[in-house]
């Protein structure tokens, strides 16, 4: 019986990386807050092009301190996700931790349990999958569950044992998926059809 091949996928953090992020101890608490960044949605929709599975996974601890209630950090996912595919693009899974880090729960970055659950449920290959985020607690959970990481835009929070050093940097998401790209041109499932770099509209 041929074994079917588990799919590659890429990990985004949110706030930083899809969408700008607040100021330290202020969260996104509604629509009218969430703005994207300039290329992500183009970004996004170049990483379905070549065939990752995208997969975004965040902390909302301010869930937990009372700012933000589930019901409505699901309505902006899902008009997040809405306003992905009218620009083509699509999210494959969203994992979201709405603890603190007192709850030390093993969802929480940068713990890797939100990454290790979407491997379980969507059949991941990890090893060969990428942990986009802005923060080293991204960088940490990335490797902490067997992915490659890339850190993007300034450094945020602080690292244990020299677990948040990334593989690679960029600037931005459009910038690490142009990377990715690039690896993606140099294997057997190079693709020349994908809009990475087009601007979003």
């Amino acid at each position: 019986m041929k074994r079917v091949r588990r799919r590659s996928a890429v990990f985004l953090d949110r706030d930083g990386v899809i969408n700008q992020k607040l100021a330290d101890g202020e969260y996104v608490t509604s629509w009218e807050e969430f703005h994207f960044l300039p290329g992500a949605q183009s970004a996004i929709r170049c990483l379905n092009e070549l065939g990752f599975l995208v997969i975004v996974v965040s902390n909302q601890r301010g869930i937990a301190r009372g700012v933000l209630t589930e019901r409505v950090l699901q309505e902006i996912h899902e008009k997040m996700k809405r306003e992905l595919e009218r620009a083509g693009a699509r999210i494959d899974g969203l994992f979201y931790c709405p603890h603190d880090d007192a709850d030390q729960c093993a969802c929480r970055k940068p713990q890797p349990g939100m990454l290790l659950d979407a491997a379980q449920s969507l059949d991941i290959e990890l090893s060969s999958s990428w942990m986009i985020g802005d923060a080293r607690s991204d960088i940490e959970a990335g490797r902490n569950a067997g992915c490659r990481t890339i850190l993007i835009g300034q450094t945020h929070g602080k690292t244990s044992n020299g677990g948040g050093r990334p593989d690679l940097r960029f600037g931005s998401l459009a910038e690490a998926v142009k990377h990715l790209k690039r690896l993606k041109s140099r294997g057997p499932e190079s693709r020349t059809d994908t809009t990475c770099g087009q601007p979003d509209a």
